[in-house]
């Protein structure tokens, strides 16, 4: 990988850790829901960076589209601020979602099924 754009996706990765953080304690009020939710396989984690729903229900579906939303607004910050892609902003973030996943919470496959990580 070119040197400029190693030390640009270092610093990319240090900002999404940050994100996140940021984004775990905007999102206080509805972790107790999301840990839920999680726990019972209700949704899980996606490469592209987003939340998924597993099991369709109007708690879920709000609760997937407000995060997703929030995120998809971080995404873009970043994007503009460190002239990326969406793409390349979202792969990033699935990457440090998957990889921040509990142990018994669901990911989403590229294949499309879901696995428990």
């Amino acid at each position: 990988m070119h040197k400029l754009t190693h030390k640009l996706m270092y610093k990319l990765m240090k900002k999404l850790g940050l994100t996140i953080v940021a984004f775990t304690i905007t999102f206080s009020a509805w972790a107790v829901s999301l840990e839920q939710a999680k726990q019972q396989g209700l949704v899980g984690e996606m490469a592209n960076g987003y939340l998924g729903i597993v099991v369709t229900s109007p708690e879920t579906t709000s609760l997937v589209a407000e995060i997703n939303k929030k995120r998809k607004n971080i995404y873009l910050d970043i994007a503009r601020k460190n002239k990326l892609t969406m793409k390349q902003v979202t792969a990033l973030a699935g990457e440090k979602a998957i990889a921040k996943t509990r142990s018994g919470h669901l990911i989403k496959m590229t294949s499309g099924g879901w696995i428990k990580k």
